[in-house]
């Protein structure tokens, strides 16, 4: 026990702080994630391309960071957050700002992305904080913290940076952000301290048997579909295509549509840290999941097929679909309590891998369905895409969210048990004095 009988104080503050930092990094990563959604026009216009390699552009993003989100975990379990959070900011910054300069669309996608794999440190080191610092029975409803975070993040990126790129235009608005990656750099390294959870575990840490021990596991990959199917609606529909959609179809302004989609990501904000409650306080993973992607599969079928004509109503359905879709929260609980602790944030890390490469592949996939079933019709050079042709790429989601479902009743039940008992560190027995080497 410490010697200072204030230390344990001290040490729950700086844990939350260093949660908080992460989540903040989180945030960030998300805000970056969806800013193009809410540039399209002036995109398009700009690189001179239509939807899809603007889906393309976009979805780099997440290609770089799902491709690098198992190496991720890895490098986390071996060497913990701290550093590689900090250094990755550092480039986001770098390579935003080379995004705002961009002559080209070559150089736009070069550095787009780079940012993508630059802020893919984000998710994975903040849960492997909370690993380190909080009760194992938290993480559920600190996973729902970190998603609201990000949702919010998400929201902001929608009507508020909206307002900020007619304002000062797309260009300024990234320099902004980059600078922004700045300071979170500086914050996260000084802010969260380095790890001392055992030692023992990150020097023998093997990276062939923690990569052989994740990708052999059937529910790591169970865990891994849902997650896709989950998170490709959210990333696609409000991350990209839901804007354009609804002011070309529906007659909204870029404004409102863009407080319209961001609703989605509230609605994901305000459910997820309950649903990581309710599971936490039940003992159950499986079942608010399932009941979860039923209820997600049929508001958004309504949302896209029976669009209802009044705005309040359409936000409503639209707030439920990000609600129901939270329920993959948990699923990030349940890949780390199907794997050893000593490789959860290499599971982590394939999961979200996953859970990112859905926004990677369904993009552009929505772009190419729009293009093919384009009527010609263009608007100030940007390429303007009828109902029909929308109903058609968005039930391309139906399909995988459909998978979502199916996955969800095949995943083994943990009953909020880790595999490994001692996976959870009570905080007061993790601090001492903390380190900042």
């Amino acid at each position: 026990m410490p010697s200072n009988p204030n230390q344990s104080d001290i040490s729950r503050s700086i844990a939350i702080f260093a949660f908080s930092l992460g989540a903040l990094y989180f945030s960030y990563a998300f805000l970056q994630r969806v800013s193009p959604s809410v540039m399209t026009s002036e995109l398009m216009r700009d690189f001179r391309v239509g939807g899809t390699l603007l889906g393309m552009l976009s979805a780099l993003y997440f290609y770089a960071y799902a491709a690098i989100q198992l190496p991720v975990g890895m490098l986390t379990d071996r060497f913990g957050p701290r550093k590689l959070m900090s250094f990755a900011l550092v480039v986001c910054a770098l390579a935003t700002m080379g995004f705002a300069l961009s002559p080209n669309l070559l150089s736009a996608i070069v550095l787009r992305a780079l940012i993508g794999g630059s802020v893919a440190f984000a998710f994975v080191g903040t849960m492997a904080i909370a690993g380190y610092w909080f009760n194992h029975n938290r993480n559920a409803f600190l996973a729902g913290v970190l998603q609201t975070l990000g949702m919010l993040g998400a929201v902001f990126a929608q009507a508020p940076l909206r307002s900020i790129v007619e304002s000062i235009g797309w260009r300024n608005t990234m320099q902004i952000l980059a600078i922004i990656a700045a300071v979170l750099a500086l914050l996260i390294y000084f802010g969260v301290p380095k790890r001392t959870r055992n030692q023992r575990q990150v020097v023998s840490y093997n990276f062939r048997e923690a990569f052989k021990s994740v990708v052999l596991n059937r529910q790591t990959w169970l865990c891994a579909i849902i997650g896709f199917g989950m998170c490709a609606t959210m990333l696609s529909f409000s991350g990209l295509w839901a804007v354009p959609w609804l002011t070309t179809v529906h007659g909204y302004t870029p404004t409102q549509a863009s407080a319209m989609a961001s609703t989605l990501f509230l609605g994901w904000a305000v459910a997820a840290p309950a649903v990581g409650w309710i599971s936490d306080q039940i003992g159950r993973r499986n079942v608010l999941p399932q009941i979860g992607a039923i209820l997600y599969i049929l508001v958004f079928f309504v949302i896209v097929y029976l669009t209802p004509e009044s705005e309040f109503l359409l936000i409503l359905l639209i707030f439920l679909c990000g609600a129901f879709g939270s329920s993959v929260t948990v699923c990030f609980t349940v890949v780390r309590e199907h794997n050893n602790a000593d490789y959860a944030s290499t599971a982590l890390g394939l999961m979200n891998m996953f859970v990112v490469g859905s926004g990677a592949l369904m993009q552009p996939a929505i772009g190419w369905l729009l293009d093919i079933n384009w009527k010609g019709i263009m608007l100030d050079g940007a390429r303007i895409y009828d109902s029909e042709a929308y109903a058609i790429g968005f039930s391309s989601l139906l399909v995988i969210m459909a998978l979502a479902l199916i996955s969800t009743f095949i995943l083994k039940e943990t009953y909020c048990r880790s595999l490994d008992s001692d996976a959870a560190v009570p905080l007061s027995e993790v601090y001492g004095p903390v380190s900042r080497k």
